[in-house]
């Protein structure tokens, strides 16, 4: 039997009662509404660092950082503020950051690509593609030798793996049984290449299965599916030394690579390919779920929520001077 069916044989029913799909769909609407709601600031320039939308892509960050304990460690990319939001990062904190205000998650100093969270175990993300995955990997190393079941999940696009870093991190992952989860949000897309330009076979997993490591494959984006997928391995890699684990997550992002308007214009890709995941959209789906009537006072929290991180970001002050000089060395 291959890992990925045994992994899939594993993961128990999802749950799809609406208890779940409440604090689900709270997360995933909170996500998507901070998005959107930043698309719009965008092109006033009050957003003074590029951003990277995650419309479209929610669901894979609340699937599994709802799988994760308080404690567990994140990891990301620059399209990262759907994984900030989803692992507890502080939503005016990270406003005030794509604001490059000195109140912001990095100062000011990071913007949009660099967020950071360590209260809420937020590792950072970074700009350079693939450069989290071998620091995710040496945190992972730490975590075992504290011995306390912790957990690292890192994630990276599908472009990521293209990386050498991507294969010699999940060798030594594989090699001294880390207790680490490596989620690649497979889009189809390294910027505008699609990936069936870019290798002869799709399945990601196939490389990853080489290294003897368990994969498995998640293909309509289910936001239960992918968090009940992981909450069957959580056990085995923090008791029993199980190692790495490597989940592929197809998605699809709706809006351009940077910034906040659609591409579907530039050719690279048509409207066409967009319908199974528009249809499919988490958000709406896991919305029906719930009472139409505690759906519009979730949703009117959650826009009262965003509001105030909006003027938050908006008087908070900019980085004097002086910060040029401040972390330039260390003490």
């Amino acid at each position: 039997m291959t890992a990925d069916r045994m992994a899939k044989e594993a993961a128990p029913q999802a749950k799809r009662n609406t208890a779940d799909a409440e604090q689900l769909y709270r997360d995933l609407k909170f996500i998507r509404r901070v998005e959107e709601t930043i698309a719009v600031i965008y092109p006033s320039d009050k957003i003074k660092s590029p951003v990277h939308l995650s419309i479209g892509q929610e669901s894979i960050a609340v699937g599994i950082c709802s799988a994760l304990r308080p404690d567990d460690i994140v990891a990301g990319t620059y399209r990262g503020h759907a994984l900030f939001l989803a692992k507890g990062g502080d939503l005016n904190a990270m406003m005030a950051e794509l604001y490059g205000k000195t109140t912001g998650c990095s100062g000011g100093k990071g913007g949009s690509m660099h967020l950071v969270g360590f209260d809420q175990g937020i590792l950072g993300t970074s700009a350079i593609v693939g450069s989290t995955i071998p620091i995710a990997v040496g945190y992972a190393m730490a975590l075992k030798r504290e011995g306390k079941g912790r957990v690292v999940t890192v994630f990276m696009g599908d472009g990521a793996t293209e990386e050498g870093v991507f294969y010699e991190s999940v060798n030594f992952a594989a090699l001294h049984k880390l207790p680490i989860v490596f989620v690649c949000e497979n889009n189809g897309y390294a910027i505008y290449t699609a990936l069936n330009k870019r290798w002869s076979s799709s399945t990601i997993c196939d490389r990853v299965k080489g290294f003897g490591v368990p994969v498995q494959r998640f293909e309509t984006g289910d936001v239960f599916e992918i968090r009940d997928a992981l909450h069957s391995h959580l056990n085995g890699i923090r008791q029993d030394n199980a190692g790495p684990l490597f989940f592929e997550c197809l998605t699809y992002r709706w809006l351009e690579h940077v910034g906040p308007h659609e591409d579907y214009n530039l050719g690279h890709r048509s409207r066409d390919e967009a319908k199974f995941w528009l249809e499919n959209d988490q958000v709406a789906l896991t919305g029906a779920m719930i009472d139409p009537a505690r759906r519009a006072i979730i949703d009117e929290e959650i826009e009262t929520r965003i509001a105030r991180a909006v003027e938050f970001a908006e008087t908070s002050p900019l980085p004097t001077d002086g910060e040029l000089y401040a972390n330039v060395f260390a003490p």
